[in-house]
């Protein structure tokens, strides 16, 4: 079931209505005051032509902030519909992105490695509690890899599905430490909106739409 959920758009609502209060009651209060002042002026000294003036001036900037206010709003509503439609692009299709967490489903749960330098050393799986569940020693070959696990523990059970975490701990001839980064590839299921950014979730695994770096429809 494909899902998007808004998160945080009601508080990005908010402000340009708040604000739009503001000035409404300020304008209000402006206005009375003003045709107040010159209802009750004395004829026989009237309000001085250029303070009239400026009071009109200072009405008619008022009332152009509340116009602006409002067309913010417009075009905020359209960005967020407009960013709504661009993410819901992403379900259903197979993303790969930057991270070390992912689904083991069926038995099975795939990462894609690079390091710089032939390096060996120690690969972990932790689970969503943080404990590792499995550990083998392996050797890297320089450049790209994938590395894939089938669920089984180390105490010879099998993993239950969900989310978990790769990390490696190697060292190249040298005895020095090769950092490893990691790229998961799932099928997106739901979008969660944020209020300035959004996220894809891969079963129990959310990931950040700045972390893809790949889409492409499941074959």
């Amino acid at each position: 079931m494909t899902e998007v959920t808004a998160t945080s758009s009601t508080n990005s609502a908010s402000k340009p209505n708040a604000a739009t209060t503001g000035l409404t009651a300020n304008y209000e209060l402006f206005l009375s005051l003003l045709t107040t002042q010159v209802t009750h002026q004395d004829p026989l000294d009237p309000l001085d032509s250029a303070e009239y003036t400026n009071q009109l001036v200072q009405y008619s900037a008022v009332e152009q902030s509340i116009q602006t206010n409002s067309y913010l709003e417009d075009l905020l509503a359209s960005f967020e519909s407009s960013r709504a439609s661009s993410y819901v692009s992403y379900l259903g299709e197979e993303v790969t992105a930057s991270g070390a967490t992912t689904m083991l489903r069926d038995g099975n749960a795939n990462w894609q490695y690079s390091v710089q330098e032939r390096a060996g050393g120690r690969v972990e799986v932790r689970n969503a509690l943080g404990a590792v569940v499995y550990g083998e020693d392996v050797s890297l070959t320089a450049g790209k890899g994938s590395w894939a696990w089938n669920g089984t523990t180390n105490g010879g059970g099998t993993a239950p599905e969900g989310a978990y975490t790769l990390s490696f701990e190697v060292f190249d001839a040298a005895g020095n430490a090769e950092r490893v980064t990691t790229e998961i590839t799932g099928v997106v299921d739901k979008v969660n909106m944020g209020e300035t950014s959004a996220s894809l979730k891969i079963g129990d695994v959310e990931v950040p739409v700045t972390s893809v770096t790949s889409v492409r429809t499941p074959s």
